[in-house]
Formats: structure tokens, sequence, C-alpha cells
């Protein structure tokens, strides 16, 4: 039997390599987690690593308010 849409988006999901732009906890570091093949599309251009900045800058703040997620924009205009 096939798997359903949402399976596959899932089992996609999981395959991936995902990590912080620096490689070290997300915890100890307050950065955003992403796949590890978008944040080294992101650090190749300038306008990339002002997402990645401002998206870290974001998650900081919101991890500061006590919040466990934060709006960042980097899945922004991804189909989910």
């Amino acid at each position: 039997m096939p798997l359903k849409k949402s399976q596959r988006s899932l089992k996609k999901w999981t395959g991936q390599d995902w990590t912080t732009p620096s490689g070290k906890k997300s915890s100890e570091t307050g950065e955003v987690y992403a796949p590890k093949a978008q944040i080294k599309r992101l650090k190749s251009t300038p306008k990339g690593r002002s997402k990645l900045a401002r998206a870290n800058r974001k998650k900081r703040a919101a991890t500061r308010a006590g919040k466990q997620h934060a709006r960042h924009g980097l899945h922004k205009g991804k189909n989910r």
C-alpha cells in the first residue's frame, strides 16, 4: 500500500540531516535548527547570511521570552 502524502513528507523530513549554523547545540548558542543543506545554501550568499542572522536574533529573543518556537521566517514560502 503506498504512503499518503503526509507520510511521504514526514519520511523526507526525518531523512534530512538537521543542525545549527555553528554545529553546536541550539540550547547553548540560541541558533536556529534547520536542514544542513539549507544552512549551507544560506551561508553561501551575503543575502542568505543576513537572513540567517535575522533568524538567529528572532530565535534568541523568543527563547529569552520563554517561548519554545520562534517565527523566524526561514521556512517562508515552503509548501507545508
